[in-house]
């Protein structure tokens, strides 16, 4: 039974990444850990960076994770994941969605967006594992591109020592009753794709 936990929920506005940090948070109070969670969002209506820290433990005391004391990173846009894995501990876990979503300094020309083969490799250099979703194709597999956060979830319920069914209960109190068919089959691609 996990007893401590560091989770950084990053990505850019609109993907649901605050929704994934309000999950998780209940789920370490469903498993009788005291949860706090800390965000900033920005510019996330405007597709802007959103982070949200989620920690578990028996106590907690701030809410935020300093850096090098993430045990997992969970991130749902490919590029979000390198700029935060400096937060990521040794040995820590990244979970990372491969959509790309283009920051406006690639958009106008003054930056590179780099290749995934690089962002992965950079990844790998730091965390122990590094596992990449394409959660986007399976959020419209599901039936509905809004369940990307519930592909996330899934994946990381499926790494963690943790009773999926936990994080699947959670994720069906938040969602409105007629989302509940469609994020069911979202939370089973995403645990078949946390699958080595």
């Amino acid at each position: 039974m996990i007893n401590h936990m560091n989770f950084l929920f990053v990505g850019v506005g609109g993907q649901g990444v605050l929704t994934a940090s309000d999950i998780a948070a209940q789920v370490g109070l469903d498993l009788g850990l005291d949860a706090k969670k800390s965000e900033v969002h920005g510019f996330a209506q405007r597709g802007g960076v959103v982070e949200s820290h989620v920690r578990w433990a028996p106590r907690v005391g701030s809410p935020t994770c300093e850096e090098g004391t993430v045990d997992v990173l969970l991130s749902f846009e490919l590029l979000e994941a390198a700029r935060w894995i400096d937060f990521l501990k040794p040995g820590g876990i990244v979970i990372v969605n491969r959509q790309k979503i283009m920051p406006m300094s690639v958009s106008v020309g003054n930056a590179v967006y780099p290749t995934e083969d690089a962002i992965l490799t950079a990844l790998r250099q730091k965390a122990s594992q590094v596992v990449a979703v394409d959660a986007l194709p399976l959020a419209e597999q599901a039936g509905n591109l809004r369940t990307v956060n519930t592909i996330m979830l899934a994946a990381l319920a499926t790494l963690l020592e943790t009773d999926p069914a936990v994080w699947e209960t959670a994720i069906l109190r938040r969602v409105p009753p007629q989302y509940a068919d469609v994020n069911k089959v979202a939370f089973r691609l995403g645990q078949q794709a946390a699958q080595p």
